[in-house]
């Protein structure tokens, strides 16, 4: 062969490559020179791809994206109303379409497990130097025994991360605080809490997640970095990272392993990433969503459309020259057209966007073998759904990266999806009321068995209900919180007892029991004042003002009128003439202004005798005296003369018991009566000291069948709050509750109502006055003691309550015949 052919053979060959061929060997160089000035990751510090966080949030990931982050709490998405539901499902698409394409939207699902040791210390009681320290230790055991069988220390948290692009700081700042106040507000409208995260809390998530081996506390602040000299990244980074297999990664001791959802399914439904956070082990779920411009979305799928038209000409030529019907077109291109068409309709005449969705998960644990079973029951649970879950094979470093809340995605798995069907997978499952501080424990979640802890003082409103029939553990209910306030508080506790039932659990916390009875020899004086006022009025002195002596002669001759009201029989709603009103008014500052100015003592303290003869004083010359005189005369001389005594029982009592079981027909209003007015009084004490009064009423129901009695308990439930008293009602007899004029004010006054097992008569008058759904009251329909609703707020959870029945505190607490401790 010559030299000239062998030259035009060999420039042959090296021009030999295709067009596509040479196009993919240019872009492969371009990668290839983009890869060499990239600098490998040498250390766990660099595989964290942020730049820096600052204080107040803001997290700069690139050269020019910023990103901020807030966490929202859930709602009871799935125990709500159908009506609900489709609200708040239109107020989340609402939420999604705020976000204009410039925007890249991450929503993290974050179920992690904590140090069960530090976890239990919110839920410890500690120590006290008195002699209760058997019953703390025993209810702390308690507690810690009812947790381990939640979730063991599982804590699921809901954040959403935006990114934007922007020149410099002073611009992202400006612009993402914007943002955030469309967030916060939205998730307000959803009735969802939300809060905007500082750079603190965002650097304790990353620290968290991937220091799960360790499980050490976060303990960082700003002013370190200038000490120290090191990094931010340097608090949170693991010991290292190990990328070498393809499909799972090492981080630290932990093993972990990044996938993404498959959505293969024609209809999604709103039960699937509820079921996926539902799986008690380590997982992260994260939606990276990124809205396309409504015009280039239209122009994308005309374009689309237009091809597939094409398509559809392509193939009747094809037809009539082969010589069959023209209308028959391949299944795959007609199917394909008329979901674009549909489509595009949608975007056009609806209020639909379109997005890119990533949807991740991130499983961890401690060993390889174990991973592997969680992610095989994670995918049991996406293909019920008919969706698959995909291991990202060499992406699993790139996977970590998308699962930190961090604002990026560099994956490169996008589904197109329109807004409806993102917000199908709506970001709220079941709340939960975890709280700290003097929370409360009222049983675990009947949906998800966590502990439920909560302070009513937190509430607007926290007066509160706790209804039930005969044996549905209301009482035990009750007495389970008086015991709980009694070991984490300092509040004063008063119990209205009609039945007698709470003395074991009151002499066991050396509480004060104090017998109402025409035959008791335990006396209450309802002419009684407070005398450490005009001792120590420095101690009562309220918004700079103090309980004068005018001031609490004008308190009792409002109570010696409401006295007189119910002991002189009058007609139904009817009240005291001018006349009578007025002479008790005249007779009461008598008899104080002769004893408070007289150096006062607690041995010469007026009684009913000394009104009663005030009244009998003025008689012979006022017939309204003399009426009053001669209603007065049975409780005073005659044989229901229990209240005209000093009083000698101990009312000051941190724990004061009124147990009026004994109480006759003809004591009952007057003696109802004058334990209201003992409470209130202890109230505007302690409203002075800054120290609350719980007041727990059973039997609620009787008080409100007397205009007197029912009318104080209204102006308790209104003005208690202001003056530091938490009041409790407790009632079986929900028919009676219900019907009273009284009820409205009561309800509309509580935040705060335990609902137990209900008669199904009184089941929809329930539902009609609280608003509740057929799903929600089918947990007091037939329900075991112990297990109801429990209202709180705006928030209500199915519980259950399972005391061990081998605990002292359970013998104090019980109400049954063969377990009651005398």
């Amino acid at each position: 062969m010559s030299l000239k052919k062998q030259t035009e053979k060999n420039k042959k060959q090296k021009t030999g490559l295709t067009k596509e061929e040479k196009k993919r060997l240019k872009e492969l160089r371009m990668i290839k020179a983009e890869n060499q000035k990239k600098r490998k990751p040498f250390t766990a510090q660099d595989t964290i791809p942020y730049k820096e966080i600052y204080k107040d949030g803001i997290c700069r990931t690139d050269d020019n994206y910023y990103s901020k982050m807030v966490q929202f709490y859930d709602i009871n998405y799935q125990l709500a109303q159908n009506d609900d539901k489709a609200a708040i499902f239109e107020n989340y698409c609402e939420f999604l379409n705020s976000f204009d394409s410039s925007v890249e939207v991450q929503i993290t699902f974050l179920n992690q497990q904590v140090n069960f040791d530090e976890y239990a210390k919110n839920i410890d009681i500690p120590e006290q130097d008195d002699c209760f320290n058997d019953i703390r230790k025993e209810y702390s055991d308690m507690l810690k025994m009812q947790l381990s069988k939640g979730n063991n220390g599982l804590v699921k948290t809901k954040y959403i991360t935006f990114s934007i692009k922007a020149d410099n700081l002073r611009n992202a700042k400006s612009r993402l605080e914007r943002i955030e106040a469309s967030v916060l507000n939205n998730f307000k409208v959803m009735g969802a809490m939300a809060e905007p995260l500082n750079g603190v809390e965002r650097l304790k998530i990353l620290h968290d997640v991937m220091n799960m081996d360790t499980k050490e506390s976060f303990h960082f602040h700003y002013g370190m970095v200038a000490k120290t000299g090191l990094q931010t990244k340097d608090f949170i980074a693991p010991t290292g990272f190990d990328f070498r297999n393809d499909s799972y990664f090492r981080m630290g001791q932990t093993f972990g392993c990044v996938s993404y959802l498959q959505i293969t399914s024609p209809e999604l439904t709103d039960k699937l990433l509820a079921d996926l956070l539902d799986l008690e082990e380590n997982l992260i779920i994260n939606m990276h969503l990124r809205p396309i411009d409504p015009k280039a979305a239209i122009k994308s799928l005309k374009s689309t459309l237009s091809n597939i038209q094409k398509m559809k000409i392509e193939e009747q030529k094809k037809a009539v020259r082969s010589g069959y019907d023209m209308g028959i077109i391949p299944t795959d291109i007609s199917t394909y057209g008329e979901d674009v068409e549909g489509l595009l309709n949608e975007i056009q005449s609806r209020n639909e966007k379109l997005f890119e969705l990533t949807f991740l998960l991130m499983n961890t644990a401690d060993n390889k073998r174990k991973l592997d079973n969680i992610v095989y029951q994670t995918a049991g649970i996406a293909q019920k759904y008919n969706c698959n879950m995909r291991r990202l094979q060499y992406q699993q470093e790139q996977g970590l990266v998308a699962s930190l809340p961090l604002g990026m995605n560099q994956t490169g798995i996008q589904r197109i999806m329109t807004t409806t069907s993102t917000a199908i997978f709506v970001p709220f499952t079941t709340q939960e009321l975890f709280q700290g501080g003097e929370a409360l424990y009222y049983g675990l979640n009947a949906l998800s068995n966590n502990l439920i802890m909560v302070d009513r003082k937190r509430l607007k409103t926290p007066n509160g209900l706790i209804l039930g029939t005969p044996g549905s553990g209301k009482s035990f209910a009750t007495k389970r919180e008086i015991l709980n306030v009694f070991l984490i508080t300092d509040d004063d506790i008063i119990i209205c007892d009609p039945e007698g039932e709470y003395f074991p659990l009151v002499n066991a916390l050396n509480g004060e029991v104090i017998k109402i009875s025409a035959k008791s020899n335990d006396y209450i004086n309802p002419m009684e004042v407070n005398l450490d006022v005009i001792y120590h009025p420095e101690k009562y002195r309220i918004n700079g003002d103090v309980e004068d002596i005018d001031t609490i002669i004008a308190d009792k001759a409002e109570f010696i009128t409401s006295f007189c009201e119910v002991i002189m029989k009058k007609p139904q709603n009817a009240e005291l003439n001018g006349d009578e009103v007025s002479m008790i008014d005249l007779c009461v500052k008598d008899i104080y202004k002769k004893y408070l100015y007289n150096d006062p003592k607690p041995e010469n303290m007026p009684t009913l005798q000394d009104f009663y003869e005030r009244l009998n004083f003025y008689a012979p010359d006022k017939p309204a005296a003399q009426n009053i005189a001669n209603s007065l005369q049975l409780y005073v001389t005659g044989s229901q003369n229990v209240f005209n005594h000093r009083s000698n029982v101990d009312t000051q009592n941190r724990v004061v018991c009124f147990d009026i079981r004994e109480l006759g027909t003809t004591l009952r209003k007057a003696g109802m009566l004058i334990v209201q007015h003992m409470v209130w009084t202890r109230v505007s004490q302690n409203r002075s000291c800054r120290k609350s009064t719980r007041y727990y009423v059973d039997e609620f129901h009787l008080l409100l069948n007397q205009p007197q009695t029912a009318n104080y308990s209204i102006e308790m439930w209104k003005r208690f709050r202001k003056w530091g008293g938490i009041i409790t009602g407790i009632s079986q007899n929900v028919t009676d509750f219900l019907g009273s004029l009284a009820v409205e004010s009561i309800v509309g006054n509580s935040d705060f109502i335990l609902m137990l097992n209900q008669h199904s008569g009184d089941q929809k008058i329930l539902a009609e006055k609280l608003n509740i759904s057929k799903h929600q009251i089918s947990f007091v329909n037939n329900s075991n003691a112990g297990e109801g609703l429990l209202f709180y707020g705006n928030v209500i959870i199915p519980f259950a309550d399972r005391y061990p029945q081998d605990t002292r505190t359970y013998a104090l607490m019980s109400t049954k015949p063969d377990e009651i401790q005398t």
